[in-house]
């Protein structure tokens, strides 16, 4: 799966102001971006549920109902989509815990324009291999479906749940498709705040394989490579 051109790229940008999304959405778009706009986290949340996963987010904090920290907390129970913060806060604590727990970078308000569309541009180059995005309900084969914001599974017709990390693990993985992904980048991107080691993940990906393989001791989704990572698989009646 090749990086998404620029034009595909779907951003999703989230704040209570309406003059503020007005110049995100119009800096971006210029800029030849797919831009979506939400007034609250819940608003976004529900966007995300129709239309897909965004290829990046620009979150501000203080929003009603659900502030933007909680907004990304959720997200991030099951993807690990790129978060931009775009807010007026700009103390030393916030910024620090923005960065360390959310977001890939932190802009603090007024903006410029201009600036905001490099860091943009910045983000989603860096990230390089995140840039394919999947669908909030995605079909991988005639056996297996998976809603991620739901965190469920469906195997042959049956409801399966999966946790937070199993999620975040086969969207990586899903996005990824026939390409390897190494077991550092997985620990870096599910567990970013942690030193993770490798046992940790090899169990989830255990407990992973009973819930979707046909065959959990002889996988065919999930492929391990030795001393390398996994690669995700499908079958040849896949929409991917």
């Amino acid at each position: 799966m090749l990086d998404s051109p620029i034009e595909s790229q779907k951003i999703i940008a989230v704040d209570d102001n309406a003059f503020t999304l007005r110049i995100v959405q119009h800096t971006l778009e210029q800029a030849g971006y797919e831009v979506m706009t939400a007034a609250s986290g819940q608003d976004a949340l529900k966007l995300i549920n129709r239309y897909g996963m965004p290829h990046l987010a620009i979150v501000d904090l203080h929003m009603p109902i659900m502030s933007g920290f909680e907004f990304c907390h959720a997200v991030r129970e099951f993807s690990d989509m790129p978060i931009i913060m775009l807010t007026a806060v700009n103390t030393e604590e916030t910024i620090i815990e923005g960065l360390e727990q959310y977001a890939e970078d932190y802009i603090v308000k007024p903006f410029n324009p201009e600036e905001l569309k490099a860091r943009v541009g910045r983000v989603l180059r860096r990230m390089g291999d995140y840039s394919y995005t999947l669908e909030s309900t995605t079909r991988i084969d005639e056996r297996l479906m998976v809603n991620f914001p739901n965190r469920e599974a469906l195997v042959d017709g049956d409801s399966v749940s999966l946790t937070p990390t199993e999620t975040k693990l086969l969207y990586i993985l899903v996005r990824n498709a026939g390409r390897i992904v190494t077991t550092d980048f997985l620990l870096n991107r599910i567990w970013p705040m942690e030193e993770a080691q490798e046992d940790r993940l090899h169990v989830h990906v255990h407990r992973l394989r009973r819930k979707i393989e046909v065959n959990p001791n002889e996988p065919t989704y999930i492929v391990a490579e030795r001393g390398t990572g996994y690669r995700f698989t499908a079958t040849s009646d896949s929409p991917m």
